[in-house]
């Protein structure tokens, strides 16, 4: 699995996908925190993370639409499902290689942090508790996005339909404000990300939320092993 980590990092930053996600996350990011960090003298980053939230929902498609669907496109897929790994063991590696990079994006908050205790006093808690939430909600995203890029050999496609499916997470707590059944806006308020999220730039780490995250992760990198298991037998 290792090996397979090792050569999904290479292949982001051999092309430019590495670096062009690196360069928009840190652009808009320190965007934020210029507005509303420096700008207003306050120590507390937590419009800088729900800033960020969209902007997460369109890098992460961008960091997992070659995942596989360029493997099945160049028809390299076939030299991994008959190398001596399991499936899990593919979809893990593919799976920690994006979430690596993802990572390396949120590493820039430490530094704005550093920054503000220049200014004020941060609140390390809080901060720390948003990190992990954003890791969550991220890791969360990406395994739904590779298990959209395992169904397609078309990158745009992957990545477009990876886009829809961010934006619908991302406006979930929205249409459940606009419908009256109560029982569907009851499931909808459950499996909102906005609303698990909450928890964690509230300083509270809910075990509740991070359970939620962790069984979507789960869930859909099951899935991913599924769809290559049919492949391979078929």
């Amino acid at each position: 699995m290792g090996a397979i980590i090792k050569r999904e990092l290479s292949s982001y930053f051999n092309s430019a996908i590495g670096y062009i996600v690196l360069a928009v996350f840190y652009f808009f990011s320190g965007l934020f925190f210029y507005m509303y960090c420096l700008l207003c003298n306050t120590a507390s980053m937590n419009y800088v993370f729900l800033s960020m939230l969209m902007i997460v929902m369109l890098i992460i498609p961008i960091i997992t639409m070659r995942s596989f669907s360029e493997e099945k496109k160049q028809k390299t897929d076939q030299a991994l499902l008959t190398a001596p790994v399991s499936l899990t063991e593919i979809v893990l590696g593919k799976f920690f290689g994006a979430f690596i990079l993802y990572c390396l994006c949120n590493a820039v908050y430490l530094f704005y942090a550093v920054i503000l205790m220049f200014y004020g006093t941060p609140d390390w808690a809080v901060l720390c508790s948003t990190l992990l939430g954003m890791l969550l909600m991220g890791g969360a995203l990406i395994a739904i996005d590779l298990f959209i890029s395992a169904l397609t050999e078309s990158q745009v496609i992957a990545v477009v339909i990876s886009i829809g499916v961010g934006l619908f997470i991302y406006m979930i707590d929205s249409l459940s404000n606009m419908l009256n059944v109560e029982w569907l806006t009851g499931i909808l308020h459950n499996i909102s990300f906005d609303a698990h999220f909450t928890n964690f730039i509230n300083g509270i780490i809910n075990l509740t939320s991070v359970v939620f995250f962790l069984s979507v992760i789960g869930i859909f990198l099951f899935l991913c092993v599924r769809v290559f298991e049919k492949r391979r037998w078929s």
